[in-house]
């Protein structure tokens, strides 16, 4: 059967107990039903959602009269909508749990099942597990109980949040004139993102329209993602036709968001995630309260690190995912993942939201544009203060995912000593206790960092790299950079070889 991975259920389309089907569907509904009655939570509220891939339509429905049958009010949301909401509407709603029938970035042969527990966060170990034994459990017939879908009143409540957070982190800024191109990949964020950037006052938002409508086949990329290559093509191409002052792609669930900006030589490029998380986060932490929490992950930069640091702010280190970034702390303002999840407000919705980020984004944009500046500039401004820190990462995708552990095995068997010449230090985190106990090893020298592990929800292999260059001023930056990018393809030559 299929496992319980990433807060949920994912997995190919297809029937039997390994692939997701009403079957898988309706028998994970009702046991995880029978999991929260054994908690004493039992006619709690549960939220359930959905995006436009195959199935998710079906699934929803049979997830709602499930939950109906078995005593708990549901609330199912009207059509199908951003992961992000769902989260929210847990937390705004005090439900005991929400499900949102989604397969986020996966290809369009997959879909998913996503859990958040009460508080709005996804599940986490033990529970995982508990709710697989409970699966196991269900018998036959399960029942089911006809559920009315829900108005678009916790939509709009949600979109009026977002509206608001450029006035509560960015302060006032004029953004009428900012041209943004925005494509949400085929996926459900495309009508939401551009109703919360029109509330939040901006009047230019121009969209990718070969991409813009919900299509469950993706038929323009290859892989639905904004970091795969090509994803973000026309995005880019639209951006320069229009001359826009900031790009915007958003996953097919619209919890992620990528940023892309102009490069300085008449073209575009897409940022990394870690890019985009040290400037939402810099953004944040200046009208943060002191002594505030940010977050971040153990793949990715350490520069987050530094500036909380500089800004007088808590940092901390999770695990990979949200699960564990929600749960970094108290006070916690914001959190990212290299993997272009970044969580703006997370008293409001505690997991990745695209939608939010985009917004604070485009704000932080219209105020450096006012100023004469642009993200390039903070970006730079980074890398004087702190070094260079240049990131990027190797996936292999290789046929199954025992194959992605037999790599980090045989790592792990024989460690290397060094790695592009420079020795460096080996920590296998299978070796730690507590959370941050993980199928990971690392390999840090004095100015380059290697994290290698196998992906929790596709069959990869995933290598993620930093170098470290020290900055003397602003006419060393391009030097720095150089210097950074032959240290990187060392790097990728050896990751290319495991």
């Amino acid at each position: 059967m299929l496992r319980f991975g990433t807060a949920g259920l994912r997995g190919p389309l297809r029937d039997g107990p390994d692939g997701m089907n009403p079957t898988t569907v309706s028998r994970a509904t009702a046991g995880l039903a029978d999991w929260l009655r054994d908690r004493c939570l039992g006619g709690g509220a549960v939220v359930v959602g959905r995006d436009a891939r195959h199935g998710s339509a079906e699934f929803a429905i049979a997830t709602a009269e499930i939950f109906a049958a078995a005593g708990f009010p549901v609330t199912l949301l009207p059509r199908p909508l951003p992961t992000p909401i769902v989260a929210y509407a847990v937390r705004e709603l005090g439900a005991v749990a929400g499900v949102q029938i989604t397969a986020s970035h996966n290809p369009a042969t997959d879909n998913g099942y996503k859990v958040y527990l009460d508080g709005g966060a996804q599940l986490i170990a033990p529970a995982d597990t508990e709710i697989e034994r409970c699966i196991e459990a269900v018998g036959e017939p399960i029942a089911r109980t006809p559920v009315t879908p829900a108005d678009d009143g916790l939509v709009r409540r949600y979109l009026e949040r977002v509206a608001r957070l450029p006035e509560l982190i960015g302060g006032p800024g004029e953004r009428a004139d900012v041209r943004i191109v925005l494509t949400p990949l085929h996926g459900v964020g495309g009508d939401t993102a551009v109703a919360a950037l029109a509330a939040a006052g901006f009047q230019h938002v121009h969209v990718v329209g070969e991409q813009f409508a919900p299509d469950a086949d993706f038929p323009t990329v290859a892989f639905p993602n904004p970091e795969e290559p090509g994803a973000t093509d026309l995005l880019l191409g639209t951006a320069t036709r229009i001359g826009a002052d900031i790009a915007i792609a958003l996953d097919p669930d619209a919890d992620r968001c990528a940023i892309g900006i102009p490069d300085g030589d008449g073209g575009w490029r897409m940022l990394r995630g870690d890019e985009t998380g040290v400037i939402l986060g810099d953004c944040v932490l200046r009208t943060a309260p002191p002594s505030a929490l940010v977050a971040t992950t153990i793949v990715s930069s350490r520069l987050l690190s530094k500036l909380a640091a500089a800004r007088g702010a808590r940092y901390a280190e999770t695990l990979t995912g949200f699960k564990w970034l929600a749960r970094a702390g108290d006070g916690l303002v914001y959190a990212y993942e290299e993997a272009i999840g970044h969580c703006v407000d997370p008293a409001t919705v505690r997991d990745k939201d695209g939608i939010s980020a985009a917004v604070l984004a485009a704000d932080l944009v219209a105020r450096l544009k006012a100023a004469g500046r642009t993200l390039a500039d903070e970006l730079d401004d980074y890398a004087v203060e702190f070094g260079l820190h240049a990131t990027d990462q190797v996936a292999l995708r290789l046929p199954d995912p025992a194959a992605a552990a037999n790599v980090v095995d045989r790592l792990r068997a024989a460690p290397p000593g060094e790695i592009a010449g420079e020795p460096v230090k080996y920590t296998d985190l299978l070796q730690v206790r507590g959370r941050m106990r993980t199928d990971a090893l690392i390999f840090e020298g004095a100015a380059a960092r290697i994290v290698v592990r196998p992906s929790g929800t596709e069959p990869k292999l995933k290598c993620y790299l930093e170098v470290v260059e020290p900055v003397a001023g602003r006419a060393a930056l391009a030097a720095a950079r150089t210097a950074a990018e032959l240290r990187l393809t060392e790097l990728r030559a050896f990751c290319g070889g495991l």
